[in-house]
């Protein structure tokens, strides 16, 4: 192992998407993860076995307990027991019925931080509801009405309350939480529910519509989605004066007339004049055209494309992980004095029982 998490054992209870991103973040950082798979003929856990190519499953160990017979909760509380940080996504009161809740949990390592994350937190009405993406984010005000239009916004892609919000915001409160291990010698409880994440990568959202007849950037023809030619899109999000005179400058529309972009009421006029121009090339003309030039203008690339643009490979951005040597996307920090190993491959669920409960338990 190696990073700055190294020595620091995470176990992770299988069963949800947010869960295992949480378990990839942190083994990416160096921890010793080791997930909790449902036995063979146990009804606890995932429905499907991951392959190895699955990023939300790389980089740890798995053992295979059944945590509805005595025996297999047993085996994972001594697990427990040796354990710096604890991450399940049951259902609020399903690991405490299992057994194996904060409680009990607690009562064999004191100093355990114990991370639960749940799609609208332990408490209230919805708590044992399901929680998708889509409905998150529009119980947190982050699909708010276009003030402009009254239309919603178009979905966002299926991942901002899931792992940016909800995922993301857990692996802090547990770093928090072991941070503060150090001082007091006590764990906790961390407890983040999806809903929270969402509510907080919406802040500006929420900013921007408590102001009457406000539009937010993204209405704006400046900060928006266009078709090239071929039907391939490029993002534009030419926000400064520079920028967005960067962007005329190269589509050709710097001979004066143009509606005002500080005007909401002309930016529809506006638009149109920016696609049209978008529409009159191929997305590869515009694509070494903007290379050039900062004017906020980006590809809108595939995750093949992604991977081979050279910013993201001078970055490493991209790295290659198991036999098969997929692409997937890098830990995101860099660390100069305690760098992080390379990924390593998802493990078949139960592949290190033994291994595990052997060495963590000696």
């Amino acid at each position: 192992m190696a990073g700055p998490l190294t020595g620091v054992r995470v176990l992770e209870f299988a069963g949800s998407a947010p869960t295992a991103f949480v378990g990839t973040v942190l083994s990416g950082l160096g921890a010793d993860v080791v997930r909790v798979d449902r036995a063979p003929g146990s009804t606890t856990g995932p429905d499907e076995p991951r392959p190895a190519e699955n990023p939300l499953s790389r980089g740890r160990r798995s053992v295979a307990l059944d945590l509805k017979s005595p025996e297999g909760v047993e085996q994972a509380l001594s697990l427990v027991e040796h354990a710096d940080i604890l991450v399940e996504g049951f259902r609020p009161g399903v690991a405490d019925r299992l057994g194996i809740g904060p409680e009990a949990a607690h009562a064999r390592n004191p100093r355990l931080v114990y991370g639960r994350v749940s799609g609208w937190g332990q408490q209230g009405e919805w708590a044992g509801r399901a929680a998708h993406d889509l409905a998150v984010l529009a119980l947190t005000g982050a699909l708010d009405v276009d003030p402009a239009t009254g239309d919603p916004e178009l979905p966002p892609t299926a991942y901002l309350s899931s792992f940016a919000g909800g995922a993301n915001a857990h692996v802090q409160g547990l770093l928090a939480a072991l941070h503060e291990r150090g001082r007091s010698g006590r764990g906790q409880v961390v407890d983040t529910a999806l809903a929270d994440g969402a509510a907080l990568i919406s802040t500006l959202i929420h900013q921007w519509r408590e102001v009457p007849g406000n539009h937010t950037v993204t209405d704006a023809p400046h900060y928006s989605l266009y078709r090239a030619a071929d039907g391939r899109h490029l993002a534009v999000a030419a926000i400064e004066p520079r920028l967005y005179q960067n962007l005329l400058e190269q589509l050709g529309l710097t001979d004066g007339g143009l509606p005002d972009r500080s005007d909401a009421a002309a930016w529809p006029a506006l638009r149109e004049l920016i696609a049209a121009r978008f529409a009159t090339r191929d997305r590869e003309h515009w694509v070494k055209l903007f290379d050039a030039v900062d004017a906020g203008v980006a590809p809108v690339l595939t995750a093949a494309e992604a991977a081979a643009h050279h910013q993201l490979a001078a970055r490493g951005a991209f790295v290659e992980v198991g036999d098969s040597a997929t692409l997937q996307p890098a830990p995101p920090s860099r660390f100069d004095r305690t760098p992080a190993a390379a990924p390593g491959r998802a493990p078949l669920p139960g592949e290190h029982t033994e291994e595990v409960l052997a060495e963590w338990r000696g």
